[in-house]
């Protein structure tokens, strides 16, 4: 496999990973990090990364913004649940 099929294969992974996670707000955090050792923060955080190795600007909430496909403080409030 080429280098550029890779990589669309991988950015059409990524992407299929971010929409399951924005349908599955049922899934908190939490869950994410006790079950599979990672959460949507540290996806953001690994895009984050990943465009400043690049050069390209990106804020941590613009990053967020990206994986939870709305601000993070907005899907906190309408999803997020106390832990039990």
């Amino acid at each position: 496999m080429d280098e550029t099929t890779r990589t669309e294969i991988e950015a059409a992974a990524f992407r299929r990973l971010v929409e399951h996670l924005r349908e599955r707000t049922d899934v908190q955090n939490i869950d994410l990090m006790e079950l599979a050792g990672f959460c949507r923060n540290c996806l953001s955080t690994w895009y984050l990364e990943a465009a400043d190795e690049r050069g390209v600007p990106l804020t941590k909430d613009a990053a967020r913004e990206i994986v939870y496909g709305m601000p993070y403080e907005d899907w906190k409030a309408k999803y997020q649940t106390e832990r039990s």
